[in-house]
């Protein structure tokens, strides 16, 4: 039955609020590494476990939460879930070694996960159904704002304070949304309870989506299939999908429901929640490597030209959850969004060496806009068939799909950058040599300046071929990273069709995921 007057909107703030940690963490930690690294005295590539441990943890635990939630009672596990998250959070900030972080990291996963899609279906019992598309369009900005937070907050902290505040600024979030979810939230019975437990399904989904998720993680340090353990990994993860499908489809109660894919709207949904998880997190993770690598911000410059884009889309949810319950389809809106996130990726296509904060403003601004009309009308067109207790396991699984969307995009985005570097190089250095007037031109301009400063000829002539070096490595970093920014463009652009393969509804009013 749903809420009204402030029991309604304490309900709603408390879910927002317990997202939000699990979604600033998501990218939270990424800017302190360096700190963490030489505090711990560990390598960047062990500190980069505390990413990979998180990230394979929530994306285990996902499609689970649904079923979790009927077992134990979606109250209990929601309030656990807050509970053992805020707990892990004060032991990440408390750990003196970088074995300690990690496992409390993982611990913070498994908890995160389990409170989004959970977040959902309790906000479906809250808000009468003619409100609901307002509702899960306030929802729904977290999952643009909190990613795009998370850098912001790190760097601020990093710079200014240790990096243990990372952890401890979930604490009273934490404490103030347990207590809130245990006064307000109503219980819901087990559904589930008494059932048999699907052991091997468990096992199997942590077998195969673990395994993939460090094979995405891990897949472009290792250079992919030249390290054993990743061949070994990948060809697990894919005996250990199959064994999991053929596990779900035939156990009486499994712990993910494949059968609603027999929703087309729903099924299409899934490959249109990749596609916007790769945009998404491959486009957060590619921009600040860009203006800190390359372009010389500070994490905290990086941070704040996000800002912008979260303000847009926080000005726009109101908007689209209007324009969803007046009957507009969603397929027009997130046609929209992906037209807009495609005109980003080419705007970042044409930047430059001498691209300052200022070039970035607009380009983020209308990325803000084309995610907030993204998130909302996507996962309301791959939920709009789904009822009952479909709608939980359906949010679950429209997560993990998100979820891995990033984790393709980034190895995806991270391994076209490494191949077209070679590719950029070798075009480029084509260019240098004496036959070459632009080149002659600008080496003797070189060798002047260096001999004016009472450089011997010789000594002129190894510090411009020095030069021009690094001016060929510089122009090389930014041609891949246009690149990557390009192709992610092409793919939002090409998968519009798809939108068109889910059935438009006037009637727009369902539960909206996000992650």
């Amino acid at each position: 039955m749903a809420e009204t007057g402030l029991k309604k909107w304490a309900i709603t703030i408390t879910v927002i609020a317990a997202a939000l940690l699990e979604l600033i963490d998501t990218t939270i930690v990424n800017v302190a590494m360096p700190q963490i690294q030489g505090n711990l005295g560990a390598t960047l590539e062990d500190v980069a476990m505390i990413v990979t441990g998180y990230a394979v943890a929530n994306v285990i635990i996902l499609p689970m939460s649904g079923w979790l939630g009927s077992r134990f009672g979606r109250k209990n596990y929601f309030l656990f879930s807050i509970i053992v998250f805020t707990t892990v959070s004060f032991l990440c900030g408390n750990a003196t070694s970088l074995e300690e972080l990690v496992i409390f990291r993982i611990l913070q996963g498994l908890a995160g996960g389990g409170l989004l899609s959970t977040s959902q279906s309790i906000l479906l019992e809250t808000w009468p159904k003619e409100q609901v598309g307002t509702a899960t369009a306030l929802f729904g900005l977290g999952a643009v704002v909190g990613p795009t937070l998370g850098p912001t907050i790190g760097g601020y902290i990093t710079d200014n304070y240790s990096w243990p505040w990372i952890f401890y600024v979930n604490i009273p979030v934490g404490i103030l949304a347990a207590i809130a979810t245990y006064l307000f939230i109503k219980k819901t019975p087990r559904e589930l309870g008494g059932k048999p437990v699907d052991w091997w399904g468990i096992a199997l989904l942590a077998i195969a989506v673990g395994s993939l998720q460090i094979v995405l993680e891990k897949g472009e340090t290792e250079d992919w299939f030249a390290a054993t353990y990743i061949i070994v990994l990948s060809a697990t993860a894919v005996i250990g999908t199959l064994l999991f499908i053929w596990r779900e489809l035939t156990f009486e109660y499994p712990i993910v429901n494949f059968r609603i894919m027999r929703h087309r709207s729903f099924s299409v949904g899934m490959f249109t929640s990749f596609v916007l998880g790769f945009g998404l997190y491959s486009s957060m993770f590619v921009f600040p490597v860009f203006t800190q690598g390359l372009l010389g911000f500070t994490a905290q410059q990086s941070g704040k030209l996000l800002l912008p884009g979260g303000v847009f889309t926080i000005m726009m949810m109101p908007f689209i959850g209007k324009m969803l319950q007046k009957g507009v389809p969603a397929q027009f809106m997130a046609t929209g969004g992906m037209l807009l996130f495609f005109v980003f990726a080419m705007m970042m296509n044409h930047s430059t060496l001498l691209s300052g904060t200022g070039d970035f403003f607009w380009p983020l601004a209308i990325r803000g806009i084309g995610m907030a009309l993204l998130f909302v009308p996507l996962t309301t067109l791959a939920i709009q068939d789904l009822k009952g207790a479909e709608v939980g396991q359906g949010t679950g699984l429209n997560n993990m799909m998100r979820q891995l969307g990033g984790s393709f995009g980034i190895a995806a985005l991270t391994t076209l950058i490494h191949v077209r570097s070679g590719f950029h190089r070798n075009n480029l250095l084509v260019n240098i040599n004496e036959y070459n007037p632009a080149f002659s031109q600008r080496f003797q301009g070189l060798m002047q300046n260096f001999i004016s400063k009472g450089y011997t000829f010789m000594d002129a002539q190894k510090a411009s071929y020095k030069a021009i070096e690094g001016m060929v490595m510089k122009q090389t970093a930014l041609l891949s990273y246009t690149d990557a920014f390009w192709v992610s463009g092409m793919i939002m652009l090409c998968s519009i069709p798809l939108l068109y393969l889910q059935k438009f509804k006037k009637n727009t009013n369902v539960p909206v995921d996000v992650h």
